[in-house]
């Protein structure tokens, strides 16, 4: 239902640029976002966007070099990827919602039903 792209292995300081696509008709979409999870840490927020009105949520980690966004006719979300580190490495890990959010709730995987597989993304330093 939910296919994401984009990974590879980069220079610290360089960029990537993550996609994520949802399947037609499958469900409404409410949010989509994006999660990672490095080895041997847990699973944290990244960013991620309401499908309809406002809402645009960011880690603290990544504000200022992240930028998510949609595209509603391809019903795909990009992630931006600047000024990387080898800190951001990570598996990727697209979710969505038929649900929008707001606040925090928005940076809980618990509140997110659909998941995709996961994309690598490795910084060298």
């Amino acid at each position: 239902q939910l296919q994401a792209s984009g990974g590879g292995l980069v220079q610290a300081g360089g960029s990537l640029r993550l996609s994520c696509t949802a399947a037609r008709r499958t469900f409404n979409l409410g949010i989509m976002g994006w999660f990672r999870q490095a080895p041997g840490k847990e699973r944290e927020f990244v960013a991620a966007i309401n499908w309809r009105g406002s809402g645009i949520f960011y880690a603290d980690s990544v504000k200022g070099r992240f930028t998510i966004s949609k595209d509603n006719a391809q019903n795909t979300v990009h992630l931006q990827m600047n000024s990387l580190k080898p800190e951001d490495t990570a598996v990727y890990l697209c979710a969505a919602d038929d649900n929008r959010k707001v606040g925090t709730l928005a940076s809980r995987g618990d509140m997110y039903d659909y998941w995709g597989q996961g994309t690598l993304v490795t910084v060298s330093s």
